[in-house]
């Protein structure tokens, strides 16, 4: 089932995502409805939070909706090692119409659970540290938003006021 995607000012997205204490069909629902929703949308990540699930699950694909080879889906993940520091423009699905610039890790370790409970360390650099970072960042209430200077935020947060008054 394709999912509504969450965009800002929604307060599920400016909130810690709640941990997830079971892996239940539940769980294994919403991370197949978020996969086929990030394809939908052309996305090549998305977190629960997005779909307006305040729980800590993310499902990422560096391979894109066209390929669809690559899809890693964590409950609960953490970041255990960062390491160098990379530039890239980043989009979001949560943020319509808005790009910005991120420094991110260039490498990073990242753990985390399966659909089945099994542990996953991923060594990641590149598109998937950078992508990984990003959906991270959405499970502490952080936004792309967030990396951006304050003018451009500011014009981005006078458009989304003009959308909502139309």
């Amino acid at each position: 089932m394709i999912l509504d995607i969450t965009t800002y000012p929604h307060p599920v997205l400016l909130q810690q995502a709640a941990p997830v204490e079971e892996i239940d069909d539940e769980i294994r629902t919403l991370a197949h409805n978020m996969v086929q929703t990030m394809y939908e949308k052309q996305g090549i990540g998305l977190a629960a939070p997005q779909v307006a699930h305040s729980c800590r699950l993310i499902t990422v694909d560096i391979s894109g909706p066209e390929s669809q080879s690559d899809l890693k889906v964590l409950v609960n993940p953490e970041i255990e090692e960062r390491e160098g520091e990379t530039e890239c423009e980043e989009g979001c699905l949560s943020l319509p119409e808005f790009k910005t610039k991120t420094k991110r890790a260039s490498r990073i370790v990242i753990s985390g659970l399966d659909l089945d409970g099994a542990l996953q360390r991923i060594e990641a650099e590149g598109l998937l540290a950078i992508c990984l970072q990003h959906e991270v960042d959405h499970l502490h209430g952080t936004l792309l938003l967030d990396h951006a200077g304050r003018l451009k935020r500011n014009m981005y947060e006078k458009k989304v006021r003009k959308w909502q008054r139309s």
